[in-house]
């Protein structure tokens, strides 16, 4: 997944204003124990990043 999907499935369940301040602020098991940005800057893969955010808010599955 490239990370401007990634970016767009954030924006489309967050909303935009709300998707980057969730991903620098809520820290999660699934990403063991990180925030979506440290996962990422952490060289996670962006399909990896939204299977934990999708894991940890029980996102279903016609929005993943």
């Amino acid at each position: 997944m490239r990370l401007t999907v990634f970016w767009q499935r954030m924006g489309d369940y967050f909303g935009a204003a709300y998707a980057d301040s969730f991903a620098r602020d809520h820290v999660m098991s699934e990403l063991g124990g990180r925030t979506v940005h440290q996962a990422l800057d952490a060289g996670w893969n962006a399909k990896d990043v939204w299977r934990g955010v999708c894991r940890a808010l029980d996102i279903p599955e016609n929005m993943r």
